[in-house]
């Protein structure tokens, strides 16, 4: 596991550079050139981006794919984690944790919507779940217990997967699932 510093959180906090990122983490190694097809920017610009994120750890090269002039980029094994709590006497590092939170909301947002006006199967609808509970009231130490068992249950499912639904049983149907959950105080209104 690798905890995000004030350092790295900067190096991270650009709307490009989460786009980046976030492409290379849903769908697997690319290039400069595919990511710039796909991101509609200059490969000089993603190529650009993709150092600034290596030379803070969240990518790396994968050495033994491509040729000199074309150069394929992962995201290591390990999970990374951000405490915003980490940075809130940190003047400095404030403004880049807001655009950094701002941005992943607003790519958790787009990933929804984008469920929302595709066209998919009804096995599909009938197994989706866009759910929200507004009932209840916990201490911050039940919050964390909360967090903690909901990413054991998603732990649990993601080390099924290290060996696919699909190659396990032979099942074609099997997709790329991302599981989104927001979980935070609410003050009355």
């Amino acid at each position: 596991m690798r905890r995000i510093d004030a350092r790295s959180l900067r190096g991270l906090a650009h709307p490009l550079r989460m786009q980046i990122l976030e492409l290379l983490e849903l769908d697997g190694p690319a290039t400069s050139t595919g990511l710039s097809a796909r991101l509609g920017e200059s490969t000089g610009t993603i190529s650009w981006h993709l150092r600034l994120l290596a030379e803070h750890g969240y990518i790396e090269e994968e050495v033994d794919r491509g040729t000199k002039r074309e150069r394929w980029w992962r995201v290591p094994q390990g999970q990374t984690v951000l405490n915003p709590a980490d940075f809130r006497d940190d003047p400095e590092t404030s403004g880049a944790l807001k655009v950094y939170l701002r941005h992943l909301v607003e790519q958790y947002f787009e990933r929804v919507r984008r469920y929302v006006a595709e066209d998919w199967p009804g096995e599909w609808q009938h197994a989706a779940a866009l759910s929200d509970w507004r009932d209840l009231k916990l201490t911050p130490e039940q919050l964390i217990a909360l967090n903690d068992d909901l990413t054991a249950v998603i732990d649990r499912h993601t080390e099924q997967n290290k060996t696919t639904l699909a190659e396990k049983t032979g099942d074609e149907r099997a997709m790329p699932v991302v599981v989104q959950l927001q979980s935070f105080p609410r003050r009355r209104q």
